[in-house]
């Protein structure tokens, strides 16, 4: 299974990416909302490192291994959590997931099938059913930093404290969060977005 792929990104389509690996180029799947940050996620020599979903897309004939990806982890579990939804698999959920996946959590925890059924592929029956399995189980994935973009200066302490409250959300106790946090900023001291500190963050658990 991949489940981190880092490389330079050689291709851009509406929809996918292709980024070699050592002279091996992988396509790799990439939602909309992804898609519109991932500017603001690459190294200055072009490369990018996503967090992957991978899976096999069975047809009748052949069966095709897929890689979405996805900034951090935090993002994969949330669309890991959408496909749940019966009739939504990863093909549907990557082309759903046009808006920021924070104001989409919201919705679902609100119960707003306006918004849910705005969203490309999913009408209204489909929105009350993402509501009727998530609601009250995705509220933590509304703390995600990615509705908006921050134009203002924030501070490593205002980033700490955002990467705080988004482990704290998922479970983590405030002490062990704090180390954590802790850690990934000794490990990279160049860190300037909550997301980044959250990815080195996760980069350390996987080391675990």
């Amino acid at each position: 299974m991949i489940a981190r792929i880092s490389g330079k990104l050689i291709e851009k389509g509406n929809n996918y990416l292709l980024i070699d690996v050592n002279g091996i180029s992988y396509k790799v799947l990439i939602p909309i909302t992804v898609m519109q940050r991932l500017d603001e996620n690459m190294t200055g020599d072009g490369r990018v490192n996503l967090v992957t979903y991978h899976y096999f897309q069975v047809e009748p004939s052949k069966g095709t291994p897929m890689l979405i990806g996805f900034l951090n982890e935090v993002e994969k579990e949330f669309f890991e959590a959408f496909i749940t939804v019966s009739g939504i698999g990863p093909r549907a959920a990557l082309k759903a997931l046009n808006k920021p996946i924070s104001l989409v959590a919201r919705a679902i925890d609100e119960g707003d099938i306006n918004f849910l059924q705005s969203l490309p592929g999913i009408g209204q029956q489909r929105a009350k059913e993402i509501v009727a399995k998530l609601q009250n189980k995705v509220g933590r994935f509304g703390l995600i930093q990615d509705d908006k973009i921050k134009e203002q200066k924030i501070t490593t302490k205002d980033i700490e404290e955002e990467a705080l409250a988004v482990l704290m959300q998922l479970e983590y106790k405030k002490s062990e969060a704090s180390v954590m946090i802790k850690k990934a900023l000794e490990r990279n001291p160049d860190i300037q977005t909550t997301e980044e500190l959250l990815n080195e963050v996760y980069k350390q658990r996987k080391l675990r």
